[in-house]
C-alpha cells in the first residue's frame, strides 16, 4: 500500500517525497502490481473482445475498458490523493504542467490486441515537472513486464516471478544502429528519418514495446513521426530515461508533458549515444 512507502496525499509533500529514487523504486513495484492485476483482466477476454470504434475514430474493446477499471480501483486504493489522467477517461480534463499525476493507458496497441499478435501493452506513469519519472509497461500477451524509475534504474521480469533484472541502454556497434519502429503507423517523416541514419537492423514492433527494447539494449533508436498521445508514451519514456536513454524532439529538445490536449509531437527515443 501507498503508506508503506512514505508516500503523502499532500501534492506538495508527494512532490518532494517522490524526488527520493527510493521511492521511485518502491512506486514502480505498486504500479507493477495494479498493471499485472490488469494484465489478467485483459488475457482473460483475450481471443474474443470484439472491438468498436470511439468518436475519434480509433478502436475499443471491452479489455480496453476492464483494464481501465482495474487500474483505476488500483491507484485509488494504492496511490490516494494522486490525480489521475487515463485514456479511457470519459473526458479528459485540462493538464496543469506544474502537477505530480499519473497517465494510464490501460491497453496501449488496441489494433495488436485485435490482431492477436501479442505486441499490445499496459502503461502507468508518473509525471511530475512534466517528465515522466516512474513508468510501467507490461506486455501480457508476452508475459514480460518492465519498470524504470528515473534516478535509481529500470528493470524486466517475467509476469510470476518475484526477481527482478536491471537492463540499460547500449552504444551502438560500430556497423551501426538497430532501429524499432511502429508496426501499424510507419510514415515518410519516418522513412526519410531511417534513411538519413547507419541502420544495421530494423525491427517493426507494436505499442510501448519498443521504448523497452531501447531500454534493455536490444535496439538503439526509436523514430516515431506520427501522432500520438502523451499515454502512449508517458510510461515507455519513464523505462527508457531509468535505463540511461532520453527522448528528444526532432530538434534535440527535451519530450515534455502536461500539453494542452494531451498530444505529443514528433519525437526520437535514444539509447546510449557514442561520443
Amino acid at each position: 500500500m501507498l503508506a508503506q512507502v512514505a508516500l503523502h496525499h499532500d501534492i506538495e509533500e508527494l512532490s518532494r517525497v517522490i524526488t527520493d529514487a527510493g521511492a521511485r523504486t518502491r512506486l514502480s513495484r505498486i504500479f507493477a502490481a495494479i498493471a499485472e492485476e490488469a494484465g489478467a483482466a485483459i488475457l482473460a477476454v483475450y481471443g474474443h473482445a470484439a472491438a468498436t470504434a470511439k468518436a475519434d475514430g480509433s478502436p475499443v474493446t471491452e479489455a480496453d475498458l476492464a483494464a481501465h477499471r482495474v487500474i483505476l480501483a488500483g491507484l485509488a486504493r494504492d496511490c490516494p490523493g494522486i490525480p489521475v489522467v487515463s485514456e479511457e477517461d470519459a473526458a479528459h480534463r485540462a493538464p496543469d504542467p506544474a502537477e505530480t499525476f499519473i497517465l494510464v493507458d490501460p491497453l496501449d496497441g488496441t489494433r495488436e490486441f485485435i490482431s492477436r499478435n501479442g505486441e499490445f501493452t499496459v502503461n502507468i506513469a508518473l509525471v511530475e515537472g512534466g517528465r515522466p519519472v516512474v513508468g510501467v509497461v507490461l506486455a501480457p500477451a508476452l508475459g514480460r513486464l518492465w519498470a524504470g524509475a528515473v534516478g535509481a534504474g529500470a528493470w524486466t521480469k517475467q509476469v510470476g516471478e518475484a526477481d527482478w533484472h536491471r537492463i540499460g541502454c547500449r552504444a551502438p556497434e560500430s556497423e551501426g544502429v538497430v532501429a524499432v519502429a511502429s508496426r501499424s503507423h510507419r510514415d515518410e517523416a519516418t522513412e526519410a528519418f531511417l534513411a538519413e541514419q547507419p541502420v544495421a537492423g530494423l525491427r517493426s514492433v507494436g505499442s510501448s514495446l519498443k521504448f523497452c527494447l531501447v531500454a534493455a539494449g536490444e535496439a538503439d533508436v526509436y523514430p516515431r513521426f506520427g501522432p500520438t498521445m502523451e499515454w502512449d508514451t508517458a510510461a515507455g519514456q519513464a523505462v527508457l530515461d531509468a535505463a540511461g536513454g532520453q527522448v528528444v524532439g526532432p530538434d534535440g529538445a527535451p519530450f515534455r508533458y502536461g500539453k494542452s490536449g494531451w498530444r505529443n509531437g514528433p519525437f526520437i527515443g535514444w539509447g546510449a549515444r557514442k561520443g
